[in-house]
């Protein structure tokens, strides 16, 4: 076994000022990266190394192995994980994963990147503070959804996953305090912006970054409760801003609260895949995941290539619509406040809210001169129905052949929206 030590300087990370450098602007670069954890292990960074942002135990690590005397082998299967507790356990696994993320003896130091490189850099750095600062802004995590009551039973005083708060903006949906639609849009589309994982610019500066074979292979070798689990974790992140932008639709936090659960636990999954669509590449049929854009191929191993094909066509679809950040942003919104949704308590209050978001939503439809997107896209919203019973039905047939895996290991909050045999029964017959 292998531990880390300190190591020395690397080519690809440059101390020292250059020529042309300014050492404090460098520092100050090198500080902003350090924000991302090394995306090898997990532990703190300490900067660009062999390409790749990692800590200082890893680049180390990586620097070693590339003597030509070292070879290491997996005694299990070649898929150990690697984190900042085990990266010691399996050298083999630990390299293979430094190659999948990108490290390379002939990487660039971090002083000559290219100005592209620099931004999809930056862009990342960015998203990470905004995950820093949604989560302090956040009273606390989202926590297991409480269990669905009847309306017999007294009324919780509050709930986990939405704490009794001020609305963000106040709004009611009362006939007689109604706004205008202009005011509601608004006040969405700021909401919109304040919880979407990554702005339009972010995504844009990061479009050049694809997973290379070697990548995907790597993604391809997981075993199918390993890459079912990731995915898991993958959904339950973008699930949280779901959360996160629903406290801030005016007119949401004044309806019932087990009606906010009920309209989250059967909508978050829907609002997902539109906001998907916003980090749909249609030039090459990629979507951005873990980092880099990424084709149907790298999913391969969930085994359920039905439900990606779908999920794929459904945001290339969207795509086409061309839809502006305003007219995706109360397409969400609308939904999300859907009256048709099962145990809810108090359907006219919802549809009253809804009513407003689909008047807002004509109003901005009609300013750009886009009437007709109106009918494609709740045509939009059919397809988004069957596309969370495939998920649906995946999921039950993964939790029979792997029920420890769903029990121990996916995230409360995934388990908690999908995942009780009630919720299944409830979401696949609506």
């Amino acid at each position: 076994m292998e531990n880390d030590e300190p190591a020395s300087p690397d080519p690809s990370h440059d101390s020292t000022q250059s020529k042309r450098g300014n050492p404090v602007h460098k520092k100050s670069h090198l500080t902003q990266i350090e924000v991302i954890p090394c995306k090898i292990c997990g532990d703190k960074s300490s900067g660009v190394h062999y390409g790749v942002i990692t800590c200082e135990g890893c680049k180390g690590f990586f620097r070693r192995s590339q003597s030509s005397s070292v070879q290491y082998s997996c005694s299990r299967q070649s898929n150990c994980p690697i984190d900042r507790a085990s990266r010691n356990r399996c050298q083999s696994c630990r390299l293979k994963k430094c190659v999948a993320q990108g490290m390379s003896r002939d990487a660039v130091k971090f002083g000559r990147m290219s100005k592209r490189q620099r931004d999809s850099l930056f862009a990342e750095v960015e998203r990470h503070r905004q995950q820093q600062r949604l989560q302090a802004n956040s009273v606390q995590e989202p926590q297991p959804l409480p269990a669905y009551r009847s309306s017999k039973e007294p009324r919780e005083q509050s709930s986990h996953l939405i704490p009794a708060l001020p609305p963000a903006y106040p709004y009611s949906v009362e006939p007689e305090l109604q706004g205008c639609p202009p005011e509601l849009s608004a006040s969405i589309v700021r909401s919109h912006r304040e919880t979407t994982q990554y702005r339009p610019e972010e995504l844009q500066a990061l479009r050049w970054k694809v997973f290379s074979r070697e990548e995907i292979h790597a993604y391809q070798s997981k075993s199918v409760d390993e890459m079912w689990q990731h995915c898991a974790v993958r959904l339950t992140d973008a699930v949280q801003y779901v959360v996160e932008f629903a406290k801030r639709i005016p007119g949401f936090r004044q309806l019932g609260q087990n009606d906010q659960i009920a309209l989250l636990k059967s909508g978050s999954m829907e609002v997902v895949l539109v906001r998907m669509s916003r980090m749909f590449n249609t030039e090459n049929n990629t979507v951005f995941f873990d980092g880099k854009f990424a084709g149907t191929e790298l999913f391969k191993s969930l085994a359920c290539g039905d439900l990606i094909a779908a999920v794929f066509d459904f945001a290339h679809n969207l795509c086409a619509l061309r839809l502006t950040e305003q007219q995706m942003a109360v397409f969400t919104a609308l939904v999300l406040l859907n009256a048709d949704r099962p145990c809810l308590e108090d359907r006219e209050r919802v549809q009253r809210a809804r009513r407003d978001v689909e008047l807002a939503l004509s109003h901005i439809l009609h300013r750009d001169n886009q009437e007709s997107l109106l009918h494609k896209l709740y045509q939009r919203v059919q397809v988004l129905k069957s596309l969370c019973a495939l998920h649906i039905e995946k999921l039950r047939w993964f939790r029979q052949l792997y029920p420890l895996t769903v029990h121990s290991l996916f995230p409360p909050l995934y388990k908690e929206l999908f995942g009780s045999d009630t919720d299944i029964q409830t979401l696949t017959t609506h």
